[in-house]
Formats: structure tokens, sequence, C-alpha cells
């Protein structure tokens, strides 16, 4: 059995699908924002239920889609202890193990890329994250990288793995796909046959330019990509519509506040109740639950309860926790010929902070409690 390799041509990035055929619950590895659509379509299409998302590491030449891969699906994410990615539900640590149905991997910390860096084991599979490369290795001249730690991780944990075991990068630049224990040990460029000393001077000769997206990417990967594109822009009004793709656009949460409170829109909100009960209730928002999952990409019970909550011709503004499931909300809205706009940053945050409304996401109307007694 192998995994399901998907490929981001504009990071040279590799994402895998791990699945259970019986339970057919999944564990992505490593996915990627820009290819979301891709992804959730995939899960679909093979009647998959998504358990976890998991990282090797915070990236710094793309953004992860862990965080809306969790709103859309309802799995957990996980990312490796050390690594700064503070909104994952689980911090893994070396010799950990998640479990998909009857499968599971086991973390292997790998550190030298980054100090947090880890591999995961499945079956006779590896994957190795910007560790072991086919023909090289991850550089370690920044985001707390050390030569040292990685010629450890790779000489002491990787290569005496079983030497069939299959080697599953993180990236590759050349169209190659996979390798093997053996095949590094034996021709890896970077490391096969060197010292720690060749090692090192090896790394230290390299001069590899920065990533182009790499202060984009850190902090957006220690939020699990949430926020990203959807904070208002450096300079915009707070009172103005930002154009967006396939719904009417985004909106701030003052311009949402100022039309319903005009009675110019309907408030929706598509959290869950659960996430209502422990977070807060929008006094006079509709509450209606997106729901895309399992299995259906369309809900007809959403699409008849949505039509009859905004009257013809009327507006409506979406909220969920985070500008994931709104957006989404909004696109739906939009198909069923609603003028619907997405609400900035989303509704999470400390029901007891009354004036929180921040760059990670909190925001109440003003005038309004978190709670409705």
């Amino acid at each position: 059995m192998k995994p399901l390799q998907l490929f981001d041509p504009a990071s040279s990035t590799y994402s895998y699908l791990l699945f259970d055929t019986a339970t057919r619950e999944a564990l992505f590895i490593d996915p990627v924002d820009s290819q979301l659509e891709r992804d959730l379509a995939l899960l679909r299409d093979y009647a998959l239920k998504l358990v976890w998302t998991v990282e090797t590491h915070a990236h710094a030449d793309h953004i992860t889609s862990a965080g809306q891969l969790v709103e859309h699906t309802g799995a957990q994410s996980a990312a490796p202890e050390g690594c700064g990615i503070v909104t994952a539900a689980s911090q893994l640590g070396d010799g950990d193990v998640l479990r998909f149905g009857g499968e599971q991997v086991r973390v292997l910390h790998t550190p030298g890329h980054t100090a947090g860096s880890v591999s995961y084991l499945w079956r006779n599979h590896v994957f190795t994250g910007d560790t072991l490369l086919i023909g090289g290795c991850g550089r370690t001249d920044f985001q707390s990288g050390s030569a040292e730690a990685l010629y450890h991780s790779i000489t002491q944990r990787l290569f005496t793995l079983p030497d069939d075991t299959v080697v599953w990068p993180g990236h590759d630049y050349q169209g190659r796909t996979h390798s093997t224990i053996a095949a590094e040990k034996a021709g890896n460029t970077r490391i096969a046959g060197k010292s720690l000393a060749e090692f090192v001077a090896t790394m230290a000769q390299l001069k590899l330019p920065r990533p182009a997206r790499m202060d984009e990417a850190l902090p957006a990967n220690q939020n699990s990509g949430l926020g990203v594109g959807r904070q208002d822009a450096e300079g915009a009004s707070l009172m103005e519509v930002q154009p967006a793709q396939g719904y009417a656009g985004n909106v701030s949460p003052e311009l949402a506040c100022q039309w319903w409170q005009a009675g110019q829109a309907v408030l929706i909100d598509v959290r869950t109740d659960a996430e209502r009960e422990w977070v807060g209730f929008v006094p006079g928002a509709v509450a209606l639950a997106w729901k895309q999952w399992p299995g259906m990409a369309l809900n007809p019970q959403f699409d008849e309860a949505l039509k009859a909550a905004v009257p013809s011709g009327g507006r409506a503004v979406m909220l969920c926790r985070s500008g994931v499931r709104s957006i989404a909300a909004a696109k739906r809205a939009t198909e069923l010929g609603l003028e619907a706009y997405n609400i900035l940053e989303g509704f999470e945050g400390d029901p007891d902070d009354q004036a929180h409304r921040g760059a990670r996401g909190g925001w109440r109307f003003r005038g309004l409690p978190w709670r409705q007694n």
C-alpha cells in the first residue's frame, strides 16, 4: 500500500494523504493552502474522513492549509513540539503515535533543518519533510537549524531504518518522487560517506538564497495558516468592502455591524452549536452551521435555511470562528443568488475579554455582550 503523493508546483512541495481502506479514516502530511480545493475534492472523491492533519516542521516556503482543513472537515491538527505552532491541537514528541482507523504513524524527532523537525514512519514508509531529500537534505542556516543535529538525525535515526524503507521527501526540484534508505545511504551527495566535519563544511558552503515567502510563511504557519489573506489590507478603510473571488466581498466587523444595525444585512453565524456555547453567542445572528462533511459538497438543509433567513434582494454577512467556513458559506450563498459577504477575522477569543479584537481573530459587535442570557 502506497500513500497518495500530491505536489504543489509553486513551492515544489510534496504533501501526503494516508488512509485506512476499511474505515476510510485519513491523515494528511504537510498540506499546502493553495491546494485546498484540490485536497477537499480528493477527500470527497475517495470518501475519506480526515482525522489528522500534521506538519513535519514550520515551513518557510509555503503556507499550510492545516487550519482550513480542520475547519472544513473536523479533523484534529498536530505539529512537532518546539516548532512554535501553538494553534495545533496536539504537540508531538519523539515516539508519539497517531492512529487513524487501523493504521498508525510514529513520530521520529529528526532535528537539524529546524530544531523541532520530525519525520513520520508508516509501515515501511518514512516521510522526511526537509530532513532528508532525494540526493540531498534540508538547509540548516536559519530557523534554529543545526548541521550537526541534522547529521545525527540522518545517520543515527533515518539511516538505521531498514534499507528497503521508502523515503518520501517534503520537496523535490527535479521531478523525482521517492527513494529508499539504501539508495540514500549509498548515493546522497550531501551526506553519504561523509564524516560529521565534512558534512558541516558542506552545509556551510551552500550559500542558498533566502526563501522568497519566508517573512509571510513562518508567522502564518505558526498559526496553522489561519488569518492569511483575510486581514485588513494595510491602509484600507475599515468601512470599505474588500474584493474577493466567488462572493460579493470581505468586510470588517465594523462595517458588518453598521449594516446589521441599520437593518441592511442578515448576520449568519455558521459555527456549530458547541462553538457558540463555548466561545459565545452573537445576539441577533441567525445560527446556521456550515456542514460540508462528511461526503457531501452541497447541503440542501443549509441551502433552504439560508434562503429562508435572507429576504429576496437582501444581503447576508457570514461569520465563523476563523473566517474559513464563512468564506465557503459566502460562496455557496452567492451560488444561490444571494449577495453574500465574509466577515474578516472570525469570532474567537476569551469570552471574559469584553474589548478583545485582535489580529488572531477575536471580535465583537460594539456595545453588545459576548453572551446572550
